[in-house]
C-alpha cells in the first residue's frame, strides 16, 4: 500500500474520530463550560493521555513497530508473534504495577502535576477521585498500542485508525447520561475508563480475525524485550517532546483561573490537523521506512521522507493560517454555548493564535521523528527533546508573566520549531533527509496559495462581523462561508500555481474510481 493511500486511509477514519470529538468538547463546553469542574476533569483526563501519547503511541509506538516489522521481514510472522508475545507479557507486568502506584499514591502524585490545585480544596479532592477512575485507561490503551503496532505493520491500518472513534463515542454517550452520576464531571470520567475497556475489545477482535493476537506467557526479559527496553526510555522523550511541553504547560496553567481549560480548548483546534494529517502520514511512514532502510534501499527512504513532508506541509501549512487569521469566530461558533461564555472565548483563542504559529513545526517533527526511529536511533530525538523541554520551561517562566496562559501556549510553539529544526539539520547532515526538487518547488508554491487564503479569509471575517454577532445559526452559516471561501481559494491557487501533483492526484482518482 502507498503512503498516500495509506495516509488516506488513516486520515479518513481520524477525521471521523476528530469530528465525533468536536461533538464531544462542544456538549462539555455546553455542560461545564471554562470552571473548577472542568479544570478538575481536563487534569484528571490528561493524565492517562500524557502517559498514552508518551509511552503506549510515541515511545513505544516508536520502539516497537521497527523491531517487529524487522522480526517479520527476517524470520516470518510466527517469530514476530512469539516477540510480540514476550513484550505483552512484560508490559501487563508493568502496566498493573503502575496503576496501582498511582491510583493509591494519587494525593500524593496530584501536587507535581496540578500545584495550583492545592489552595483549592474541593476542586484538588474533586481531581484527586477523578484521576483515580480515569488513570486505569492508560492499562487498557497500552495493551491498545501493543496490538495497533501489530496490525500496522500487517498494514491493516483502517482498523487501527477507527478505534479513537470508541473513545469520543463512550464520552458522547457518558455526557448523555450525566444526570445519573455525581457531576457531568464524573460522568466523562467513567466514560473514558468505558472508552479503554471498549477498544482493547475491538482490537482484540481485529488481532484474531488477522491471525495475529499474541498469547499470553510469564513475564521474562528475554534479548529481544531488553533491547525495546533499551530503545524506549530515550524515545519516551524523543517522540513525546510536544507532549512534554503540553503537561508543562497544564502544570503551569493551573495557577491561573480556567487556565487549564483555555489550554485544552484551543489546543484541541490546533490538535484537529495534528491528528488528521501528521499522526497519519507518521503511522503511514514507520513501518515503510523500516522496511525500506531493512532492505538497504535508502534512496527510496529519502523519497518517501520527502513525499511525506510534502504531504503533511499541503495541508498545515493553510490550516495554520487559519487558526492565526480567524481563531475567534472557530472558538466561539465551536464552544460558545451554555456555560462558555463571550470571556472565555477572547481568552481561549488568543492561546490558539499562539499554538497555530507552531502548526507546521509540530507536524513536521511528526514526520521527520520516523526518520530516527527507522535506523533505530532513539538517542539522537532524546538530546534533542531534552534541550527543547529546558528551552519551553525557561520561555514558560518568562512569558507567563506578562502574557498568563497565553504565554505557556507561546513557549510550546517556540520550543516546537527548536525541535523540528534541529531534527531536520541532523537527519540532513546523516544523508537520511535530502530535500528534493519537487519538495523545494511545490514548498514556496504552498506557501503563497497560503497567504493568498489568507487574504481572502481576513477581509471576509471582517465582511462578516454582523452575522457572526447573531443567533448560533447565523454564526455557523458564516463560519461555514468563511471555510469554504478559505478551502476553495486555497485548492485554487495551489492548482493553478502547481502546488499539487496534478498527474499524481488524477492518477490517485482514476484508480480509486476503477475501484468503485
Amino acid at each position: 500500500m502507498s503512503l498516500v493511500k495509506s495516509s488516506i486511509t488513516i486520515g479518513f477514519f481520524t477525521l471521523i474520530s476528530r469530528i465525533c470529538g468536536f461533538v464531544r468538547d462542544i456538549l462539555i463546553a455546553n455542560a461545564i463550560g471554562a470552571s473548577w469542574l472542568s479544570d478538575a476533569f481536563f487534569v484528571a483526563f490528561k493524565l492517562p493521555n500524557f502517559f498514552r501519547r508518551l509511552f503506549a503511541e510515541g515511545a513505544f509506538n516508536s520502539a516497537f513497530v521497527p523491531l517487529f516489522a524487522g522480526t517479520l521481514s527476517d524470520n516470518g510472522r510466527e517469530a514476530a508473534l512469539l516477540f510480540a508475545r514476550e513484550v505483552l507479557s512484560v508490559l501487563l507486568f508493568i502496566l498493573l504495577l503502575l496503576n496501582a502506584i498511582f491510583i493509591i499514591g494519587m494525593p500524593w502524585i496530584l501536587p507535581f502535576f496540578a500545584p495550583g490545585f492545592i489552595d483549592d480544596p474541593e476542586k484538588f479532592d474533586l481531581t484527586v477521585v477523578l484521576s483515580r477512575i480515569t488513570f486505569a485507561y492508560i492499562l487498557f490503551i497500552s495493551l491498545v498500542s501493543l496490538l495497533s503496532g501489530i496490525l500496522n505493520s500487517l498494514q491493516r491500518f483502517a482498523a487501527v485508525a477507527a478505534t479513537p472513534i470508541l473513545l469520543n463515542i463512550c464520552l458522547i454517550g457518558a455526557l448523555l447520561l450525566a444526570e445519573l452520576a455525581d457531576t457531568p464531571a464524573h460522568a466523562l470520567a467513567f466514560g473514558v475508563l468505558l472508552a479503554g475497556v471498549v477498544q482493547l475489545v475491538w482490537l482484540i477482535i481485529m488481532c484474531m480475525r488477522a491471525d495475529a493476537l499474541p498469547g499470553l506467557a510469564l513475564p521474562k526479559l528475554t534479548s529481544h524485550v531488553r533491547e525495546l527496553l533499551k530503545l524506549i526510555a530515550p524515545a519516551a522523550l524523543g517522540a513525546g517532546v510536544a507532549q512534554i511541553n503540553l503537561l508543562v504547560d497544564v502544570v503551569l496553567a493551573s495557577n491561573f483561573d480556567e487556565g487549564v481549560s483555555y489550554l485544552y480548548y484551543a489546543d484541541r483546534l490546533n490538535e484537529l490537523p495534528i491528528g488528521i494529517i501528521a499522526v497519519a502520514v507518521g503511522t503511514a511512514l514507520l513501518p515503510m521506512l523500516s522496511r525500506q532502510i531493512r532492505e538497504g534501499n535508502h534512496n527510496a527512504a529519502r523519497h518517501s521522507l520527502n513525499r511525506a513532508l510534502e504531504l503533511v506541509l499541503l495541508f498545515s501549512l493553510p490550516a495554520a493560517t487559519a487558526l492565526v487569521l480567524i481563531p475567534e469566530p472557530l472558538i466561539s461558533v465551536l464552544f460558545q454555548h451554555g456555560e462558555f461564555t463571550a470571556q472565555d472565548t477572547l481568552a481561549t483563542y488568543t492561546a490558539l493564535i499562539a499554538y497555530g504559529c507552531g502548526l507546521p513545526a509540530f507536524v513536521l517533527v511528526k514526520v521527520f521523528a520516523p526518520g530516527f526511529f527507522a535506523n533505530r536511533d532513539t538517542k539522537t530525538p532524546f538530546y534533542i527533546a531534552t534541550f527543547c523541554v529546558l528551552v519551553n520551561l525557561v520561555l514558560n517562566l518568562i512569558l507567563m508573566q506578562y502574557y498568563a496562559h497565553v504565554g505557556l501556549a507561546m513557549a510550546t510553539s517556540i520550543a516546537g520549531w527548536c525541535n523540528a529544526v534541529l531534527m531536520g539539520l541532523i537527519l540532513y547532515r546523516r544523508g537520511h533527509f535530502r530535500p528534493d526538487p519537487a519538495l523545494r518547488k511545490r514548498l514556496w508554491r504552498m506557501a503563497a496559495s497560503s497567504a493568498f487564503m489568507g487574504l481572502i479569509i481576513w477581509n471576509m471575517h471582517h465582511y462578516l462581523v454582523v452575522q457572526f454577532e447573531g443567533t448560533l445559526s447565523e454564526r455557523i452559516l458564516a463560519l461555514c462561508l468563511l471555510v469554504g471561501s478559505g478551502m476553495f481559494s486555497y485548492g485554487a491557487c495551489a492548482l493553478c500555481l502547481g502546488a499539487v501533483d496534478r498527474t499524481q492526484l488524477r492518477s490517485y482518482f482514476r484508480k480509486n474510481k476503477s475501484v468503485s
